[in-house]
């Protein structure tokens, strides 16, 4: 049976429906605009993840006997708004960024536009998935930059919640992670997993060699021994001592990682295992990956960091109302509505966006038309694809396609998008109309 995600809503989100079916303003048409209003303090851009998922939670999003049952036990709604409820079907159209694009403040990352009480209802199913998703992503970028070609390890499981994580894991890999310890992710997305043994597996044995016997000879010379549960050096000996000089790899978890991974590695090739990787592991984010970039360090466990978007576990993007037909007329004319509170204004209009480029194919800017596509001038990139088409989806896509995507929007990127220090976008939003 298919889990419906209607109830993943907020309850203001069913009452202001049951308004705005008895104030007959419920089947205007209405564009909703779901955009950052600015990036987290002191990043230079955006990744957008859970595209994806939002598409498949979009498709489950259905109100059945069970979840009416529980609005009409609670009172939640009145009978007029169950009825309406129990038939519910979007019939609109949804466009977006594609996942794995960059993105920039009051970047319109989805266009939602179909009747007000069908569109209304999306808001918090799509804010949490993409807010979630697009925070880890964004931190994912930002280390596997760091990394520069060394492959990344996913290990946050244990940091967060056990759906965050399977979610976490996606979106790392969308953002060019390697691979992930997480086995539903592997299951329900086809992310790769990799894993050997904590510290618990070295302390249940008798001795430290005893432990490296049994691993080696379960899963093959090619394994990663860890090897700071006691003392480094002896443990690094007694690895190739074991395996042989065609250890795969080992890992080090703990203490200078710098200073380790050098004299690990010169103890290593000493021993004739020249080819043995070194993994760190250790609270990792992107400012300690790119600070052991001298470092002999052949790949990054991250678990923590990530899984908290590394200090953002958000982007804030928020969900408008842009703009909106004045009757029920489904061909008429829409008006502009915009938000005007301090510090909290949205732009009215229907948007369309294109990533302005130079001849060299480097990103200029974010130009947002307003009401009309912006003029392309040859060498911009347009950027809102078809996800959603008369209520049917039509937008989803393979892992691969998306994390190519992302590391070619992300290569097209001015060169000071890689500095980690804080500073402002690294490319303006600019809007027409």
């Amino acid at each position: 049976m298919t889990t419906s995600t209607a109830l993943l809503t907020d309850h203001y989100e069913l009452t202001m429906v049951q308004a705005a079916l008895r104030a007959g303003t419920a089947n205007r048409r209405s564009v909703f605009e779901l955009f950052p209003r600015r990036l987290p303090e002191g990043r230079r851009y955006g990744v957008v993840g859970g595209v994806g998922r939002a598409l498949d939670a979009f498709e489950r999003f259905r109100f059945d006997d069970e979840v009416l049952g529980v609005l009409s036990e609670h009172d939640v709604v009145d009978e007029t708004t169950l009825e309406w409820l129990a038939n519910y079907r979007f019939s609109g159209d949804i466009w977006g960024y594609p996942e794995g694009e960059t993105y920039f403040p009051y970047s319109p990352l989805m266009i939602v536009e179909s009747t007000f009480a069908e569109a209304v209802l999306l808001e918090t199913l799509l804010l949490s998935v993409l807010n979630h998703d697009s925070a880890i992503a964004s931190a994912a970028s930002r280390m596997t930059w760091a990394a520069n070609g060394r492959p990344c390890i996913e290990m946050g499981s244990r940091r967060t919640h056990e759906e965050a994580a399977v979610a976490s894991a996606r979106a790392a890999y969308v953002a060019g992670f390697a691979t992930t310890s997480n086995l539903a992710a592997r299951q329900r997305y086809g992310v790769p997993t990799a894993g050997t043994s904590a510290h618990s597996f070295t302390l249940l044995h008798d001795t430290e060699r005893d432990a490296f016997t049994a691993q080696v000879n379960s899963l093959g010379k090619g394994t990663s021994l860890l090897v700071d549960t006691y003392d480094i050096t002896e443990a690094v000996s007694l690895a190739v001592e074991i395996a042989g000089p065609d250890l795969g790899a080992v890992r080090i978890d703990s203490g200078d990682l710098g200073m380790l991974a050098q004299q690990v590695r010169t103890q290593l090739d000493g021993l004739g295992a020249t080819h043995t990787r070194i993994i760190v592991t250790s609270d990792l984010d992107e400012h300690a990956i790119a600070a052991l970039a001298a470092a002999p360090v052949d790949g990054y466990g991250v678990g923590t960091s990530l899984v908290t978007g590394s200090g953002h576990p958000t982007c804030g993007f928020v969900y408008k109302l842009v703009a909106r037909a004045e009757t029920d007329d489904p061909d008429g004319e829409l008006v502009s509505v915009a938000k005007k509170s301090t510090g909290k204004i949205s732009i009215g209009g229907r948007k369309y966006a294109l990533r302005r480029r130079n001849a060299r194919g480097v990103a200029e800017a974010e130009v947002v038309g307003i009401g009309e596509p912006p003029e392309n001038d040859g060498d911009d990139r347009p950027l809102l694809v078809p996800l959603v088409r008369a209520g049917e989806v039509v937008g989803r896509e393979d892992l691969d396609t998306i994390r190519a995507r992302h590391l070619a929007s992300r290569d097209e990127l001015p060169m000071r998008a890689r500095q980690l220090s804080r500073g402002e976008p690294v490319i303006p939003t600019e809007h027409v109309d």
